[in-house]
């Protein structure tokens, strides 16, 4: 489900800075929209996280990397955090943006991801950064169309290559998957030989890995 909005006209106000503490430490304060604001269906959330190189992730240290860099839930608060950040060719080889529904944590673990699965696109060097904005100007949009399905989407920089995946919530719905992976196509302009890949959460899980043992299809 969308988090819920709250108008500027409702009381209490939004604490940027509790944005940056853990969140399950405390519950972040209502996300407050300016009633002039152009409201997005959904509220997001978007989260950064890097590791060395060479190292393989537990569950406890990827929670702990995680850093949540801010929420929106709407237009002009989208562009006013969006303009604000480092663009993804620009960071370090093994970050990751993440932007995911309010309420929605980008890990495999976490109820709304448990049954889902994701898309992945890999990218050559130098298209990550015009990937990425068409594709979360997609999801903000709403142009995906499968309702309540789309949980995230992830921009994952690397040594030799980048790589874009969409994260949904039920990977045995065959017919949304690949409405998904159509739209994906089509947003992202991609070359109709192009090969996306799909990996079951539960499959992560399972070899710890993301972007390994995945099913291919054109």
């Amino acid at each position: 489900m969308c988090s819920r909005l709250k108008n500027s006209d409702d009381s209490g106000e939004d604490d940027v800075g509790k944005d940056l503490q853990s969140v399950e430490k405390e519950p972040l304060p209502p996300l407050v929209i300016p009633d002039t604001d152009h409201k997005l269906q959904c509220a997001y959330w978007l989260w950064f996280s890097r590791r060395s190189p060479g190292k393989q992730a537990s569950l406890q240290s990827y929670d702990q990397n995680l850093k949540l860099i801010g929420r929106f839930g709407s237009v002009e608060q989208f562009w006013a955090l969006y303009s604000h950040l480092v663009r993804p060719s620009e960071l370090q080889s093994h970050s990751d943006f993440h932007l995911f529904k309010v309420g929605i944590k980008p890990m495999w673990e976490d109820e709304a991801n448990q049954r889902g699965g994701k898309w992945i696109v890999r990218l050559r060097k130098g298209l990550a950064s015009r990937c990425w904005e068409n594709l979360v100007l997609a999801m903000l949009g709403e142009q995906f169309m499968v309702g309540e399905e789309i949980c995230g989407a992830v921009v994952s920089i690397r040594f030799q290559e980048d790589i874009l995946s969409v994260w949904n919530r039920t990977a045995s719905d065959q017919a949304t998957t690949a409405r998904i992976r159509d739209t994906l196509r089509r947003v992202l302009n991609l070359p109709p030989n192009t090969i996306l890949e799909y990996k079951t959460h539960n499959d992560s899980l399972k070899d710890n890995s993301s972007f390994r043992n995945t099913h291919f299809t054109r």
